[in-house]
C-alpha cells in the first residue's frame, strides 16, 4: 500500500512515476527492473520512491494492481457496449476480440501483464498474481452467473471450471501474439487482432461443450 506521501502528489507526477514504472517493469520484470531507471525517467530522485513505497516489492505490487485495475475498468466499459441479446458463445467471442484489441493498443499494460505472468520468484508471483486474479474474477464470475441464469449456460455446467479456463485463456490471448514460445499450436505469434479472430472463434467453439445447453 503506498504511503500518504504518494497520495499527496499531484496527479500528473503520480502518472509520470507510474508510467515509467510500467515501462521498466514491463520490459525487464521485477528482478532486473531498475528503480534508478524509473526515477530518472520520471524526473525524481530515487530516494523519493522510498517515500512513496516501503520497498521495491510493494512498488511492483502496486504497479501490477493499478495496471490490472485499469484493464478491468476498460474491459467493463467495452463489455457494457456489447450485444447481450446474442447467444453466450457469440458474446464470448466478442469479449475475447475486444480483449485482444485492447492489448494490441496498450503496450505498457501488455508489458506489465507479461511481468506478472512470467515472474519466476514464487513469493513475488504469489503476491502479484493473487491481486491480478481478483480483478479477472470480479468480471468473470458475475457474467457467468448472469448467462447461466438466462439459460445460455446449461444448469449442470461447472462455472468454476469455466472460470478457470477463462483465467488461463485471457493471459494466453493477451501475450501470445507478442512473445515467443507461448503458443505452439494456433500460431498467434505476430498476428494482428483481425488475424487472431479465426483462432478465437476456434477456441470458443472448442469450449462450447462445457456450457452449451442441450
Amino acid at each position: 500500500m503506498p504511503t500518504s506521501t504518494w497520495f499527496r502528489l499531484n496527479v500528473a507526477k503520480r502518472e509520470r512515476v507510474l508510467e515509467a514504472a510500467m515501462r521498466e517493469f514491463g520490459e525487464h520484470g521485477y528482478s532486473t527492473g531498475s528503480l534508478n531507471t524509473i526515477a530518472r525517467e520520471a524526473g525524481i530522485a530515487k530516494g523519493s520512491l522510498f517515500q512513496y513505497f516501503r520497498d521495491k516489492l510493494e512498488f511492483f505490487a502496486f504497479v501490477c494492481d493499478e495496471t490490472s485495475r485499469r484493464v478491468r475498468e476498460e474491459m467493463e466499459r467495452r463489455i457494457a457496449r456489447l450485444d447481450f441479446d446474442q447467444p453466450f458463445d457469440g458474446w464470448l467471442f466478442d469479449v475475447l476480440c475486444e480483449w485482444t484489441e485492447y492489448y494490441a493498443d496498450h503496450p505498457l499494460e501488455r508489458g506489465v501483464t507479461a511481468a506478472t505472468n512470467f515472474e519466476l520468484d514464487n513469493g513475488v508471483r504469489s503476491v502479484i498474481r493473487e491481486t491480478a486474479n481478483q480483478h479477472y474474477l470480479q468480471v468473470i464470475h458475475p457474467v457467468l452467473r448472469l448467462w447461466k441464469e438466462r439459460g445460455d449456460i446449461r444448469p449442470d455446467a461447472d462455472l468454476d471450471v469455466l472460470a478457470t479456463f477463462l483465467l488461463m485463456t485471457l493471459p494466453f490471448l493477451a501475450l501470445s501474439p507478442y512473445y515467443d514460445g507461448i503458443d505452439p499450436v494456433l500460431d498467434l505469434r505476430g498476428r494482428s487482432p483481425a488475424e487472431q479472430r479465426p483462432m478465437i472463434r476456434q477456441i470458443v467453439a472448442g469450449i462450447r461443450p462445457m456450457f452449451a445447453p442441450a
